[in-house]
């Protein structure tokens, strides 16, 4: 079974060739257009993956040593997500099942996400808890079987990924601030300064006070003291939000007396995050996965095994090939 997996919910355009419930490849155009703008514009993100897809493609199935007649189904993000690049991801994908006479399995985002952890892991079992991560998402799930998702947590305003990236940018490192913080902050005391965890009680989360807090932080001292201990201070933030993200995470595997517990989402692959949750897992007794980062970041490896999963659950002729299948930019994960 040969599944091409296509992904563009974003500034990612990416494209993957699954064999099996093996990753041949997986290629990944990240947009560099937007980092003048500090964030992802979703008109220029459009042009770009109409651009770069054909380009992708080719990558992919070169580097799998496959070609395109070889597919047998097509795995599509339809959301959630910017609807300009997903439809073009989308329509990428039905013209491309239409002229292999392949049917089209249509994926959503956030369980991509929360299946990458099978690309590497395929021992996995169910039930587990796992955090989803990111730019755009902050919520803690409960998956007691295949396709089954309860929502635990979720956050009540920023995601926590949209929080450090906007920290990032009032620190004066730029855009994504994801890597830019781990990076400063894997050489800083944490314990320089202490930032509030909002929630505390709660499953929920709550990242707007920490911003706000660091805004004024950064207003109260010149900017020669902020420069000199940048690391310092993104180890402090970067320590309240992996303290809230963690800490959460194994309370609701408490609560559902769950022994597995998953990392999923760009904010997965931060190094302080996995070190934390490592270590309570360690000490309940949990078992911990995560994706490796590569499989982090949005890719079309987690949708092509999203939708291998699907065909193996239901059989290929569950799915056909759907003219009017088109984005939903706000799907949720369960209906």
């Amino acid at each position: 079974m040969i599944v091409l997996g296509i992904e563009s919910s974003c500034d990612d355009t990416s494209v993957s060739v699954l064999k099996d419930g093996h990753i041949l490849s997986v290629a990944v155009n990240t947009q560099l257009e937007h980092i003048q703008f500090g964030g992802v514009i979703p008109e220029i993100a459009s042009r770009a993956h109409l651009k770069n897809f054909p380009e992708v493609l080719e990558k992919a199935l070169s580097d799998s040593g496959l070609i395109l007649n070889d597919v047998d189904a097509i795995g599509v993000t339809y959301g959630p997500g910017l609807v300009g690049p997903l439809l073009v991801g989308v329509n990428f994908a039905k013209g491309l099942a239409y002229s292999l006479k392949v049917p089209v399995v249509p994926v959503n985002h956030i369980e991509g996400h929360i299946f990458a952890n099978f690309i590497d892991h395929p021992e996995i079992e169910y039930p587990f808890i796992v955090l989803v991560v990111s730019g755009g998402h902050t919520e803690i799930v409960f998956v007691p079987e295949s396709e089954k998702y309860e929502l635990c947590g979720k956050t009540r305003d920023d995601a926590a990924g949209e929080c450090i990236d906007k920290v990032s940018k009032m620190l004066g490192l730029g855009f994504p601030g994801g890597r830019i913080m781990d990076e400063y902050a894997k050489s800083g005391n944490k314990d320089f300064e202490f930032f509030p965890r909002g929630m505390k009680n709660s499953h929920d989360f709550s990242f707007s006070g920490l911003k706000t807090s660091l805004k004024y932080y950064i207003d109260k001292h010149d900017k020669e003291f902020i420069k000199s201990n940048l690391n310092n201070i993104a180890a402090s933030f970067m320590d309240s939000v992996t303290d809230s993200l963690a800490d959460k995470l194994i309370r609701a595997a408490k609560k559902h007396n769950c022994r597995t517990v998953l990392l999923a989402g760009g904010v997965s692959a931060n190094s302080m995050l996995r070190e934390k949750i490592t270590a309570q897992s360690v000490k309940k007794g949990l078992k911990f996965f995560y994706p490796q980062p590569k499989y982090c970041t949005d890719n079309a490896a987690m949708i092509a095994m999203s939708a291998f999963k699907k065909i193996q659950k239901y059989g290929i002729e569950k799915f056909s090939f759907d003219s009017e299948l088109d984005a939903v930019p706000f799907l949720p994960l369960s209906e």
